[in-house]
């Protein structure tokens, strides 16, 4: 497959806007977990995989980190360098092929809200294992697998018991499926999102000399206004996690 299929380039100025506004789940959520289980400690090489427009990148600098930001959309990549401080170094590269960066040379990796967007999976956690030092960590934030499957999966009202639930049609099976980037806006830009279960991930990153050391199931950080289904809504949120964090370590 074409990895450009795959990318966010032809909404780069659109995500950018995205993440500068308030109350998103990646400053709100993701960003204080992944710092507080990164643990950067000052001078250290980290990798922001798939960086995007550089949102992660920026915050892992202002830790202490040396930074480096790769991503396959060079528009992604120009407003990265755009709103980056000059110490941060991006390279425009697909995540299965890190020709730039000698082996055993990164402490951390992090790939967030991106493996769900790439098919070679295999190919990206081999480089992963290359480039990083032994010992090296990679981070990995996905939506989760066993309860946002693409196209598969949703919230359903039982109006007799008053329960929210979540429906999910499939999980084992793997798929990949055409999704809207931004629904009701430019309705014909469309990224490509494989959904896989948990036992491919754990298989690939074991195949590639990566073993899964912590993971960490996260919900949402929002609260329904008050109505007749905010209590359910509010007990289905804290019930059913929405992103997944796996660490692997470098062996």
């Amino acid at each position: 497959m074409n990895n450009q299929k795959t990318s966010w380039s032809n909404i780069a100025g659109w995500y950018d806007e995205l993440l500068k506004g308030e109350s998103t789940y990646q400053k709100d959520l993701i960003l204080p977990n992944l710092l507080r289980l990164m643990e950067i400690k000052k001078g250290e090489i980290v990798l922001d995989l798939a960086c995007g427009q550089g949102f992660f990148a920026r915050e892992f600098n202002k830790n202490g980190a040396h930074v480096i930001g790769a991503d396959i959309s060079k528009k992604l990549i120009e407003i990265a360098k755009k709103d980056s401080p000059q110490e941060i170094k991006y390279e425009i590269a697909p995540a299965d092929n890190l020709k730039f960066l000698l082996s055993k040379s990164v402490n951390k990796i992090t790939i967030i809200l991106a493996i769900q967007n790439i098919e070679n999976i295999g190919g990206v956690f081999k480089e992963c294992a290359r480039v990083l030092k032994e010992g090296g960590r990679l981070f990995l934030v996905v939506n989760h697998p066993a309860f946002r499957v693409p196209k598969q999966s949703g919230w359903g009202w039982d109006e007799q018991s008053k329960i929210q639930y979540r429906r999910i049609e499939e999980y084992l099976s793997e798929s990949k499926v055409k999704i809207l980037m931004h629904p009701g806006d430019k309705e014909g830009e469309n990224t490509i999102s494989f959904h896989r279960p948990l036992q491919v991930y754990f298989k690939a990153l074991e195949k590639s000399g990566l073993r899964v050391s912590c993971l960490e199931e996260w919900n949402s950080n929002k609260k329904s206004q008050p109505g007749p289904r905010a209590a359910a809504e509010n007990k289905a949120r804290k019930e059913f996690p929405l992103f997944l964090f796996i660490e692997a370590v470098s062996i």
